[in-house]
């Protein structure tokens, strides 16, 4: 896949197995003020011409007959500076092999956004991908969905960008992908609504923060040394990052970030044929934006170039 200037990019995976049943899973992704909720990656998602709000079906094994959708998102306070953006994306409900499948393609409005473009895709694989049976069940009846997406962008096109996005910007959106995956993993499963989760981490991240100073406080106190207070309190936060997270708090770590080995991984990783047929935003009509924090933009007109392998 085509990468940012002349720095080849590795696209952003992530896999998750949910103990939930398809349509519930199905529900909470592709309808977009459930998706807003969960996937810390955007505050509101708009979708602007489908009546439903939810991307449009065709029959199994046929995408091209059917009609994208087009849609807006936001990262940012309600009131204030935000990042916007445009979109479309489709879905596919019903598939001979029994997954389902979904793909979008976006564009941002303005430069400051570290995601100028980009496409990616949902997988829903029936059945846990270590287990033998494939129909949405464990062994001991519960269902399964094996979660997975896969995407790739372009940033930052002035000098340096490419750099920051390689060292920081990727690293640190596929790790939100990743917590973001978990948070959903924790209302299918559990029924902890996304914001109670948040606050789950929050709560469980100032624990160990205050820890960390505490036992840098004392060990301060009783040498007399501020050097080694700090010190203490260093080492113990890194001790305490590697402490398993609360049951009830998302983490990425529960995530797989490469594609597992085998057929069925090599699956999962290759993304549906209906991404290459669906139209960037800038082969659409641009919608008008729904809020005037950033300038629109028109895209580069380059988002088709941007392709993952396909399957």
């Amino acid at each position: 896949m085509p990468g940012q200037g002349r720095r080849p990019t590795k696209p952003i995976y992530v896999e998750l197995s949910i103990r939930t049943d398809p349509d519930t899973l199905w529900e909470l992704t592709q309808r977009p003020w459930h998706h807003q909720r969960w996937d810390a990656r955007f505050s509101r998602i708009d979708y602007l011409n489908s009546p439903s709000e939810h991307p449009p079906e065709s029959g199994a094994g046929e995408k091209e007959g059917s009609e994208p959708v087009g849609f807006r998102y936001l990262l940012g306070p309600a009131k204030g500076p935000a990042l916007t953006g445009s979109g479309v994306t489709t879905a596919e409900r019903r598939r001979a092999d029994g997954q389902r499948v979904s793909a979008l393609r976006f564009a941002s409005d303005s430069g400051w956004s570290p995601l100028q473009e980009g496409a990616g895709y949902w997988r829903y694989l029936p059945g846990r991908s270590e287990d033998p049976a494939t129909d949405g069940t464990s062994a001991g009846g519960a269902p399964h969905v094996t979660f997975v997406t896969g995407y790739d962008y372009r940033g930052w096109r002035w000098r340096g960008g490419a750099q920051l996005d390689h060292w920081l910007v990727r690293p640190c959106v596929g790790w939100l992908t990743a917590w973001s995956f978990d948070r959903l993993r924790l209302w299918a499963e559990r029924g902890i609504s996304p914001e109670r989760a948040l606050w789950h981490g929050l709560a469980e991240v100032t624990v160990r923060v205050g820890a960390a100073a505490l036992a840098g406080v004392v060990d301060a106190a009783v040498t007399g040394q501020a050097v080694a207070g700090v010190l203490t309190a260093g080492v113990v936060l890194v001790f305490s990052a590697l402490v398993p997270p609360s049951p009830v708090t998302p983490a990425a770590r529960r995530c797989r970030r490469r594609p597992r080995p085998g057929a069925r991984g090599r699956t999962a990783a290759r993304a549906p044929r209906l991404l290459a047929a669906l139209a960037p935003p800038s082969d659409r009509p641009a919608p008008a934006p729904s809020r005037n924090h950033l300038s629109a933009r028109r895209p580069s007109g380059n988002l088709g170039a941007i392709t993952l392998e396909q399957s």
